[in-house]
C-alpha cells in the first residue's frame, strides 16, 4: 500500500507539488479550524519564556507551571535579577530545569542591557538572544506579534518529509523549502494546522492513515493502518470523533480515552 501510494508522487514536478501543498493546507484548515497555540500567554514575553521552557516538555505541563512562573516574574528585570535556585525549584517540572534557568535569566539580562527590557518584533534581533533560535524566533512572531512565520518542530519536520514536500532534515532548510510551497499570510496558521494533525492524526510510530483527511495526496497512505477500526483507535483529542467523521467513520470507534487532549511534546 505504502509503495504504490509513492509511486503516485514519483514524476511530480515542482508545480505540481506546489499545488498539491496549497491543497492538502486547504484540507488542515478544515480538518482542524480549531488550532492554535497552545501554550497559555498574554504578552510577547510571557510567550518567549513559554517557548522556551516547551522544549523536551509537553504544552500542558508548561501551561501547569507558567501561572507560577508569570506570578513571580513580571517583567525582562525580575528574569534577570531572579535566584537562580528558586527559579530551578520552579522550573524543575518542565525538566532540563538548570539550563532552562539559566536561558531565562540571561534572556532577562539581554533584554535590559539591549532593548530597555521589551521583547523586539524582528526575527534578527530575537535569534540574537539567549535562549531564542529560529523555531522559537517565529513562534512569538506569529503568535505575539502577527508576523508570518513557519515553526518547524518535530511533527512539522515528520509530517513535511511524509508529505513528500521536502527530503531534509535541517529545520532551516525545511523553514525555507515550505515558505515556497505556502503564501506567506498562511505560514503562522498552516504551522499550527500541521501541529495539531501531527498530535492527532499523524503520529510517529503509528500514523492514522485509514482516518486521515489528507490520504488520497499523501505519498505515505500505508505506513499506518489504513482499515476503518484501526486507524479510528488512533484519533486524538477533543474533536477524535468529529475528526473520524470528517473522513466518513463511525465516530464510536473512537475511544472515549482518545478523546482527552493529547499530552505530546
Amino acid at each position: 500500500m505504502l509503495a504504490r501510494s509513492a509511486k503516485r508522487f514519483a514524476g511530480e514536478t515542482p508545480i505540481g507539488r506546489k499545488r498539491r501543498a496549497r491543497k492538502m493546507a486547504r484540507v488542515l484548515a478544515e480538518t482542524h479550524p480549531d488550532a492554535h497555540c497552545e501554550l497559555d500567554f498574554e504578552t510577547p514575553l510571557q510567550l518567549a519564556v513559554a517557548t522556551i521552557l516547551s522544549a523536551q516538555c509537553t504544552d500542558k505541563k508548561v501551561n501547569e507551571v507558567t501561572p507560577i512562573v508569570f506570578k513571580r516574574y513580571l517583567s525582562a528585570a525580575d528574569y534577570a535579577a531572579a535566584d537562580r535556585m528558586e527559579m530551578e525549584a520552579i522550573l524543575r517540572p518542565t525538566g532540563f530545569f538548570r539550563a532552562k534557568t539559566d536561558s531565562l535569566i540571561k534572556l532577562g539580562q539581554a533584554l535590559e542591557e539591549r532593548h530597555e527590557g521589551v521583547l523586539p518584533h524582528t526575527l534578527e534581533e530575537l535569534v540574537a538572544l539567549p535562549g531564542i533560535g529560529r523555531k522559537t524566533a517565529n513562534v512569538i512572531l506569529g503568535n505575539a506579534f502577527d508576523v508570518p512565520g513557519i515553526t518547524v518542530d518535530t511533527h512539522f519536520r515528520r509530517l513535511v518529509n511524509r508529505f513528500g514536500w521536502v527530503h531534509e532534515e535541517d529545520p532551516v532548510k525545511i523553514e525555507f523549502l515550505v515558505a515556497d510551497l505556502i503564501e506567506k499570510r498562511d505560514w503562522t496558521m498552516f504551522s499550527h494546522r500541521i501541529i495539531f494533525h501531527g498530535r492527532r492524526v499523524c503520529h510517529a510510530k503509528k500514523p492514522a492513515c485509514g482516518a486521515c483527511s489528507l490520504a488520497t495526496m499523501c505519498p505515505s497512505y500505508g505506513l499506518g493502518p489504513t482499515e476503518a477500526a484501526p486507524a479510528a483507535k488512533l484519533l486524538k483529542g477533543p474533536r477524535a470523533r468529529e475528526l473520524a467523521v470528517q473522513v466518513g467513520l463511525d465516530p464510536d470507534l473512537v475511544p472515549a480515552a482518545a478523546i482527552a487532549t493529547p499530552d505530546v511534546p
